[in-house]
Formats: structure tokens, sequence, C-alpha cells
């Protein structure tokens, strides 16, 4: 009987460490984004704090973070977390390097890769995780928390692309695409385990 409750303990325990990971890491990017919005930080430095801050991430991509996690989500993890490290990084080179220095536009075109690179590794990882799950409910719902997240990122690019045109919110950069689908698979994912589906 003891043995059973600590087995349900270390379970409990290690469902809520990726948990815990994940919030210090909203926590650090919104402190960063605080910081950078009053000033107190220049963009570049914003831009290091958020590479640093990914490294909060690294638990996330190894099985002891969570047993029940399948080969295949620690597989994913991991490549993810390379990928928006390299998407954080190489925005943050790209941005800086466009700020300090007159770029021609071939210059300009290769800098502006630096970013869109990783991006091409993130829907990598996607396609190979639903390949490598076995579990065909978990790769279900994957897939249905990706196209409600697609949804709702269309959703919102479409409504504020006609604030835009009538001239009722400022222009927003379309890189903010891949954030905004993070965030909305978050929610989905949310959302499915609140309903329990």
């Amino acid at each position: 009987r003891e043995g059973l409750r600590m087995n349900e303990q270390r379970e409990a325990d290690a469902n809520r460490s990726p948990r815990r990971w994940v919030a210090f890491y909203f926590i650090a990017a919104f402190a960063i984004a605080g910081l950078r919005l009053s000033g107190t930080i220049d963009q570049t430095t914003g831009f290091g704090l958020l590479a640093a801050a990914t490294g909060l991430l690294i638990p996330l991509a190894r099985r002891s973070a969570n047993p029940c996690n399948s080969q295949a989500t620690v597989n994913y993890n991991r490549r993810v977390l390379i990928s928006g490290f390299g998407y954080v990084l190489g925005l943050g080179i790209a941005i800086t390097l466009w700020d300090r220095f007159e770029l021609s536009r071939p210059a300009a075109f290769a800098i502006s890769l630096l970013p869109t690179l990783p991006t091409f590794g993130i829907i990598w990882a996607m396609a190979r995780y639903l390949g490598e799950e076995q579990d065909e409910y978990v790769r279900h719902r994957t897939i249905m928390a990706a196209l409600i997240a697609l949804g709702l990122v269309l959703a919102l690019g479409i409504f504020w692309g006609f604030l835009e045109m009538f001239k009722v919110v400022p222009h927003v950069w379309a890189w903010w695409v891949l954030p905004a689908w993070a965030i909305a698979l978050k929610l989905a994912r949310l959302g499915q385990n609140a309903r329990g589906s």
C-alpha cells in the first residue's frame, strides 16, 4: 500500500514537473517583454535573454521529465526545443543586423532566412511526431489540437487584416503567426484536457 502511494506521488510529481518549467519560461518571457516595452533593455538584450530563457524548457526534452510520455513525445519536444531556440536566436540576430547596418537587398533576404529556417524545423518536428507516435488516440488529439490552433490563427489573421485595412489597428508583422499558432496549440490542448477528450 505504501509502495502504491509512493508510485502515485511520483507520477503526480512527474506530471507537475513539465508544467512548472513551462510556467517558469512564460514568466521569464513576460518579464523580458515588460523590460523591453519599458525601455529598460534594448532589443538585442531582449532577444538574448529570451534565447537564454528557452533553456528553461530543456527538462521537457528528457523522458525523466514525465515518464508517461512516449519516446515520440520526447523526440518531438527535443526537436521543437532546438528549432525554437534557433528561431529566437535567428530572429534576434536578423533584427539586430537590420537595425545596426545598412543592408543590401540580397543581404536582407539572407538574414530573413535566419529565423525562417528554424520554423521549417518545427513543422518537420510535428510531421515526424505524427509519424512516430504509436498511440492512435494521442495522435488524434494532437491532430485535432493542431487543426484548432490553425483555425484560430487563420480567423485571427483574417480579422486583424480587415481591422488593419480599415485603419482600426496598427500593422502586425506576419512572423507573429508562429508564436500565435504555438499559443493557440497550447490553448487547444488545455481545452481538450479540460473537456477530458
